[in-house]
């Protein structure tokens, strides 16, 4: 058993990074990036009545776009960018630039870890920049190189789609890319291997907190659900299994498949009409109520339940049906098992049969679907999220997909995608454990 689980652990990584590399390569491949958004974004806002009039201005500039091509490495090539995310390699995660003058001279002003600053001028000689600095520039890893106008004109026409050698050269003319400038960057090693999961494009915050922060109203809810699922479904099962045909198993039956017919999301949008707006039985948005951290311990417990009632009611309703059916068929199948009748025969109590041989094989299958419950209690229901206004990890990740921010889709995807493996290493040792026929030796 130890050895298959830590066999289980060390593949974990490999996997992951099969997941996370081809999820990181489509990113970059697949057009409408961070920055074609941008673009469309401004592009829209100039069509409207209140950006009508002076929406040049409003265009981001050529700094604003390379600045956020710098933020998600696009202009570092697809292999090079991923060891960067994984923290295998350095990356820049500080950059100043300059434009050299009139006077053939660069200022730029570099800042110390202990907030001391100073303002370094910078010549060139050729294409190697000249340069007085303090010794805590060098000792805190600046350094600096020159760019030259051909070098700036061939990234905008990579960034515009341009590849004819005279568009290039005319760019270089131009008064965006005319003049030398210095670059003084500070490198460092900020990947995943480093607990850093960089920041959203969207929000301007770290991909790690905004995880921590929307993670526990999606495990409230997954767990909350899990539990009353099997904590219900499993004995319903069994109830209807041993009075099969019976008007308890009818009237259950017909509650459980209108249940699983409906979808989750268009049971939550009758709820919310009838018992939220028109009853006025529950809260029609949010998990918590405006104040919440003022209300005494009784009153916030209160009205988190009432928060709480309808959206997991929508949580359970497909997954309730599901295991039930699954338990009862099964358990059907095992009482018409021969053991069990052998087991019967040889004076074992029915009772005894049930629960003690039938019930144990019947919830193997059961056992086996841990794996994907426990991906559900971290991805959340999107839908169910978006009906009810709760800002949980599957809202999150939808958003994230939408944006295209680079960042956030791969920290949701790492996040799910452990706890999917760790799910399913769980649901092999649960199988393990009832099912006497499975061994790992």
């Amino acid at each position: 058993m130890r050895r298959y689980i830590l066999k289980r652990l060390l593949m974990m990584p490999v996997t992951l990074v099969g997941i996370t590399l081809l999820v990181f390569f489509l990113t970059r491949m697949v057009p409408g990036g961070p920055v074609e958004r941008m673009l469309q974004e401004q592009a829209m806002g100039a069509l409207t009545g209140e950006k009508a009039v002076g929406s040049a201005l409003a265009m981001p500039g050529n700094d604003d776009l390379e600045r956020l091509e710098e933020l998600f490495n696009l202009q570092e090539p697809v292999w090079k960018a991923y060891l960067q995310w994984l923290g295998l390699l350095p990356r820049e995660v500080e950059i100043l630039k300059a434009e050299f003058n009139d006077a053939g001279v660069a200022v730029i002003t570099l800042s110390a870890e202990n907030g001391q600053a100073t303002s370094i001028e910078v010549t060139r000689e050729g294409d190697m920049p000249q340069y007085l600095a303090p010794e805590w520039v060098e000792e805190e890893g600046w350094k600096v190189r020159l760019e030259s106008p051909l070098k700036r004109a061939e990234r905008l026409a990579a960034r515009q789609g341009i590849r004819d050698k005279a568009a290039i050269a005319a760019l270089a003319e131009s008064p965006a890319c005319r003049r030398w400038r210095a670059v003084a960057s500070r490198r460092s090693f900020d990947g995943l291997l480093e607990g850093s999961l960089g920041v959203s494009y969207k929000y301007n915050e770290s991909v790690m907190l905004m995880m921590l922060e929307r993670l526990p109203v999606s495990l409230y809810f997954g767990i909350l659900g899990a539990i009353i699922t099997y904590l219900v479904s499993v004995p319903l099962g069994v109830f209807k299994a041993l009075w099969h045909r019976s008007w308890f198993d009818s009237l259950s039956s017909v509650l459980i498949f209108v249940g699983y017919a409906v979808p989750g999301f268009a049971l939550g949008a009758v709820l919310l009409v009838y018992l939220g707006a028109r009853l006025e039985w529950f809260p029609l948005y949010g998990l918590v109520s405006p104040g919440f951290e003022s209300m005494p311990f009784m009153q916030q417990l209160e009205d988190l339940t009432m928060h709480t009632v309808l959206p997991l009611s929508c949580y359970v309703v497909s997954t309730f049906a599901m295991t039930t059916m699954m338990m009862k068929n099964n358990l059907m199948e095992n009482l018409s098992a021969d053991y069990v009748r052998t087991a019967v025969a040889k004076g074992v109590s029915f009772r005894s049969a049930v629960w003690r041989h039938a019930f144990r094989n019947s919830f193997i299958p059961i056992a086996s679907t841990l794996g994907g419950v426990i991906a559900s209690v971290v991805a959340g229901s999107i839908l169910i999220e978006r009906v009810f206004d709760i800002q949980g990890f599957g809202m999150l990740s939808f958003e994230a997909l939408l944006d295209k921010d680079y960042s956030l889709i791969m920290g949701t995807l790492l996040l799910t995608s452990v706890l999917i493996i760790l799910g399913n290493l769980v649901s092999d040792l649960l199988v393990a454990l009832i099912d006497p026929r499975v061994k790992f030796d």
